[in-house]
């Protein structure tokens, strides 16, 4: 069940649309909203807030209330009426500010807004969604592009229905049911990975016989890889949302062996939800 909710925002037009997401699982959930700002301030401001030494100076004490200006205006907006929303600010690093917030919060997923990265910038840079997705142990869902009505009907999710995703696969289909949307289980079978039609529905079978879910499909998709599997069985369907599950790999195990939900999260043009294994 989801009674908390994590929004990062910067005021862009991007994290307005994960913040109009937001409000309507919230409103179908009767959920709060906690309202992240990552205030960004000269380093010899931001050391002096962190630190807590002494109280804030003249020029702090500005950006602390151009800040709560911004938050007036969006809490005026007409999509949060009747919500819950908590305004909270971070004087944090993007990341550090956006998983202190979630965890001193005990929120139940954070959704955030995405320009999305590709080519030499999201090797070298990546997103802040792509490392928030790498990082947390909630569900994260990323919003790529404006989102006024959030009316899902058919929710993706991709799996290898090995045991170890069974957590996973069972958050799905409560988040699933959260959005009110049918789940449409995937199996994406590529060269590498094949497997027959008989071995992967015994497999499929075998999990969700183990799992206390219903109204769902089972599917198999074939494909050149798994990521252009996910994202084409889901324009197939015209889904309104894909997930997958993440290991979260970080180092030189990521550099090496890239992570497929951080590949779908930056290159899909739906809204991406994963789930941490």
């Amino acid at each position: 069940m989801i009674k908390s909710i994590l929004v990062p925002t910067d005021f862009s037009t991007q994290a307005e649309s994960a913040l109009k997401v937001a409000a309507q699982i919230a409103k179908k959930n009767e959920a709060k909203i906690y309202l992240l700002n990552i205030l960004e301030m000269p380093v010899h401001l931001s050391d002096l807030m962190s630190s807590g030494s002494s109280g804030p100076g003249p020029e702090a004490l500005f950006f602390m209330k151009q800040t709560h200006k911004k938050f007036e205006e969006v809490l005026e907006q007409e999509y949060l009426k009747d919500l819950e929303v908590i305004e909270t600010v971070s004087f944090e690093g993007i990341l550090d500010g956006i998983m202190d917030a979630s965890k001193k919060n005990n929120v139940d997923m954070i959704i955030m807004g995405s320009h999305g990265s590709s080519g030499f910038e999201e090797l070298f840079i990546g997103s802040n969604a792509e490392k928030v997705v790498r990082t947390s142990k909630q569900p994260v869902l990323v919003i790529k592009e404006d989102c006024d009505i959030f009316d899902v009907k058919d929710f993706v999710y991709a799996t290898n229905f090995d045991d170890e995703d069974k957590p996973c696969l069972l958050a799905a289909y409560e988040f699933a049911n959260s959005i009110e949307a049918n789940l449409h289980l995937v199996r994406i079978n590529t060269a590498n990975g094949f497997k027959t039609t008989n071995e992967t529905e015994e497999k499929m079978n075998n999990m969700v016989s183990s799992l206390p879910i219903d109204n769902y499909t089972l599917n198999i998709y074939n494909d050149i890889t798994v990521e252009k599997g996910i994202l084409n069985f889901a324009h197939s369907l015209d889904a309104g949302i894909i997930g997958i599950s993440t290991h979260g790999r970080k180092g030189i195990s990521h550099f090496i062996n890239g992570s497929l939900g951080e590949d779908v999260v930056n290159h899909a043009k739906r809204p991406v939800i994963t789930f941490k294994i």
